[in-house]
């Protein structure tokens, strides 16, 4: 399994809204240089994080993009699935039938961990990190695991 430079570029481009976004629409092409992202691959991705109500646009003089919720409602599990469609450890994208036509020895073991991958990034929202980023603290959450039955 793998995060993809898609996920990973529209977590860091939504971070970057969220932080710029207080004083009004922000420009595509401010963020695209702030991080160093080419504009068309941010407009690929804004436009399925709009499809996906996670952020508007705004026409006009002075537009660009703003959160459609505030920072503290959106979750990073939110914004890589808008991206991605889907993070998945599984060899036959959670269909149960990765070993001709049944579930493999190690299915349940992928699958439980989609669900703590899924379970962690859900609690992680842009307002956090933004926090964090703020304070300069290190990770504030801890990942725990458990034993997977």
């Amino acid at each position: 399994m793998r995060l993809t430079t898609k996920g990973r570029f529209a977590v860091t481009a939504m971070i970057d809204l969220a932080m710029n976004a207080q004083s009004g629409a922000v420009k595509l092409s401010a963020i695209s240089e702030r991080q160093n992202i080419s504009l068309s691959y941010l407009e690929q991705l804004f436009s399925k994080l709009r499809r996906a109500r996670l952020v508007e646009s705004l026409r006009g003089p002075g537009g660009g993009y703003v959160l459609a919720a505030p920072a503290a409602q959106i979750n990073i599990a939110q914004i890589i699935t808008a991206a991605e469609d889907k993070l998945d450890a599984t060899q036959c994208s959670s269909k149960a039938n990765c070993h001709h036509g049944t579930p493999c020895l190690t299915h349940d073991l992928w699958e439980n961990l989609n669900q703590t991958i899924n379970t962690y990034l859900s609690s992680v929202t842009l307002q956090s990190i933004i926090e964090q980023k703020n304070t300069g603290s290190g990770s504030s959450q801890v990942v725990t695991f458990t034993h997977i039955h």
